[in-house]
């Protein structure tokens, strides 16, 4: 029996097919190899099209099929792990209404912000575990105020990987995980919250039928199978955002796990079992993959919104000529902390642990005389980590305190320099899996269609690849002190 899972990403779309007997990826592919293109209007802004991602995921599908290995009339269920955040907006007929404002743009903070003060931290901090900040209903109350005839046509509101199960299926749900990540989700009546839609004047009807992450989101439609190769009517029996579902990849179910991620952009997330929530909303609290009514599971979130991202930048300005794996051996010539130089990673929209602050990216303290491209590209991945360690002492100062993070041996994971840089900053040590997003988004096929009995099974064959232990931590507690001070630096002007 197989699993076709789908990742919609910010830079391409993933998929993998798994053998649900063993686990085992079969095929997987991605499309396009090159980053997709973010479409940014005006600054701060980030869109990117819906149909974009719909035709990428036919792509990918196509790809994966002409790999072999498998006949795609025996996939039996389908999931859907997307990018948090966005908004899609379609009329009646499902038809689209206007680009997605996607997780990193930050046209919606003072909406957020004003809505913060308006209804009062603590009222939204108790109920959401979170300031509206520039989530999706800030996003949506920006169209609200912005675009008053675009708005009036929504039949409905989703997030990515509702829009992706819909083209298959037809039909339009969501969970109270995804409603939680658009702060539409009230903790303490656990349904929408009518703080939220009263404030911003919304419709109830807006909303598509509440679902379990874990339960059938429709089925795939005679045309669509057809064109996918695959058969009419298998469903969709999962559907969650790209942190949980990497946390679920991961197996990081129970509280006190931690997983962490650094593709496009880094997360470190959290379960816990408690309804936590910092009080400057710098870090933030949704509802876990494995959320009930009756068993709180929750995933307390930090993100950097540029580390990939600032690392394709890099490559691009300084690196252009060599390949990613190239870029890490040359960094490797510099010495740790760079001689110095010092890269900020902020240069792709306000950022939450910054308190929406648009600080921008920099690279500060350069001497033409002695910084080469080695102790560019080295700098780079130090301030990515750096950063990494800055949310996370916010997240400790909240009551995580990790003994152990998980990651997929993916995107910067991948990199032998970086996940020693991490380690080193943090001071925890990582394990390493051979997994990603797409592989997750499977597993969670299997669950929700209840081919494994428990998330215990799906995880059955799944095994550690690496341990990577601190070994310089106190060498690089001065490179994080120097970095920080031009952080504060930046802050404070």
């Amino acid at each position: 029996m197989l699993l076709l899972g789908i990742d919609i990403g910010t830079s391409s779309v993933k998929v993998c097919v798994v053998d649900a007997a063993d686990q085992r990826v079969i095929a997987s592919a991605q499309y396009p190899e090159q980053e997709s293109p973010i479409i940014s209007l005006q600054t701060g802004w980030a869109e990117q099209s819906p149909d974009m991602w719909w035709q990428q995921t036919g792509q990918a599908i196509a790809l994966c099929h002409k790999k072999g290995g498998y006949n795609p009339k025996d996939i039996s269920a389908i999931g859907i792990a997307y990018q948090m955040h966005g908004l899609v907006l379609v009329d009646k007929k499902h038809q689209v209404l206007r680009n997605s404002i996607i997780w990193c743009d930050s046209r919606a903070v003072e909406i957020g912000d004003k809505a913060f003060e308006d209804l009062g931290h603590e009222a939204c901090l108790s109920h959401m575990l979170n300031s509206p900040g520039n989530f999706t209903a800030s996003k949506l109350a920006w169209v609200k105020q912005n675009e008053p005839e675009i708005y009036d046509r929504v039949d409905k509101v989703m997030l990515p990987g509702d829009y992706i199960a819909m083209k298959l299926t037809g039909e339009i749900t969501t969970s109270a995980s995804a409603l939680s990540e658009g702060i539409f989700f009230d903790f303490q009546f656990n349904g929408l919250s009518k703080d939220i839609i009263d404030y911003f004047g919304f419709n109830d009807g807006l909303f598509p039928i509440v679902k379990p992450v874990f339960s059938s989101h429709g089925r795939i439609k005679p045309e669509v199978a057809a064109a996918l190769q695959l058969t009419t009517g298998i469903p969709v029996t999962y559907k969650a955002g790209d942190q949980p579902n990497n946390a679920l990849s991961l197996n990081v179910l129970k509280p006190g796990e931690v997983a962490a991620t650094a593709g496009t952009s880094g997360v470190i997330y959290g379960v816990s079992d408690q309804l936590t929530y910092d009080s400057q909303s710098r870090v933030n609290t949704f509802a876990h993959v494995n959320y009930t009514n009756e068993r709180k599971r929750l995933g307390v979130l930090l993100c950097i919104n540029g580390t990939g991202s600032l690392y394709r930048w890099i490559k691009s300005a300084f690196g252009s000529a060599v390949s990613y794996p190239q870029m890490n051996e040359i960094a490797k010539k510099a010495p740790l902390g760079s001689d110095g130089l010092r890269i900020l990673p902020f240069g792709n929209g306000a950022e939450r642990m910054l308190n929406n602050k648009q600080v921008g990216a920099h690279l500060q303290n350069i001497d033409l005389n002695l910084h080469t491209q080695a102790h560019i590209f080295r700098a780079a991945n130090e301030g990515i980590a750096c950063a990494f360690r800055y949310g996370l002492d916010i997240m400790r100062e909240n009551g995580m305190q990790p003994t152990m993070i998980r990651a997929g041996k993916t995107n910067m994971f991948l990199s032998e320099l970086f996940t020693e840089t991490f380690v080193n900053a943090t001071g925890i040590p990582v394990e390493l899996y051979n997994n990603d997003g797409s592989l997750g988004a499977a597993l969670g096929a299997g669950i929700g269609a209840e081919i494994f009995s428990s998330a215990t099974e799906a995880f059955s064959n799944s095994r550690v690849t690496a341990c990577v232990e601190p070994t310089t931590t106190d060498a690089f507690e001065e490179v994080y002190q120097g970095w920080k001070a031009v952080l504060d630096q930046h802050l404070s002007n």
